[in-house]
């Protein structure tokens, strides 16, 4: 894909996003990888109407290159890039379920929302911690992302919301769109008799869809 198709895709679906409630006005971000830097939604932007021109480029050590100011959250992708190769792109949302989640204090820090089907697993993976609260733009949070992303394609910021990988750009935001569905499972079914996947139905998914 050509940075212009890139570019394209990332406003398209930050646009597809946004219009389904995922984002509301100029909160989350979202980067992708070029074979040369990086691609990022702008500081203060809204994810609904984003200019492909204007998209902010940087370079392998994420510095300001062209376009418009990079979000303020740029530690947070650089993070996940340095602690996950893989990874293509990431997406950061304040989504309403996978919010509820993060502000949930009964929860398991390691792994907040169990395994209820297996679109969870095979898009987010065996586990998704939580990371403790910090101030929003705040990068002292970036050494924690960091450890807690070396584990897991996805995290919870505590308070905050979710941040999500993924090899490509599609594949980050379909992880997203997964994870605030399962987000709304677990809380929909709290309190019930939940049957989840087991342990050996966790490991049957990841070593077929990885």
């Amino acid at each position: 894909m050509t940075e212009a198709e890139l570019r394209g895709q990332l406003v398209e679906l930050s646009a597809s996003l946004f219009a389904r409630g995922f984002s509301v006005g100029s909160a989350g971000n979202i980067s992708a990888r070029l074979p040369d830097g990086y691609l990022m939604t702008p500081t203060n932007s809204s994810l609904g109407r984003l200019d492909a021109a204007r998209l902010s480029k940087l370079d392998d050590n994420f510095t300001h290159l062209a376009g418009d100011k990079p979000s303020k959250e740029v530690f947070m992708h650089r993070a996940f890039y340095r602690a996950r190769p893989d990874a293509g792109a990431v997406v950061h949302l304040h989504s309403t379920m996978a919010t509820a989640v993060a502000c949930l204090e009964d929860v398991d820090p390691a792994n907040p929302i169990p395994p209820l089907t297996p679109y969870f697993v095979m898009r987010i993976g065996r586990s998704m911690p939580v990371v403790p609260y910090y101030r929003p733009g705040d990068a002292a949070m970036e050494p924690a992302i960091h450890a807690a992303a070396k584990g897991a394609r996805a995290i919870l910021l505590a308070n905050h919301g979710p941040v999500v990988s993924g090899a490509n750009l599609r594949d980050a935001v379909h992880a997203a769109e997964e994870l605030e569905e399962a987000a709304k499972l677990y809380l929909l079914l709290r309190g019930q008799a939940t049957r989840t996947l087991t342990a050996l139905q966790v490991e049957d998914l990841l070593r077929t869809f990885g």
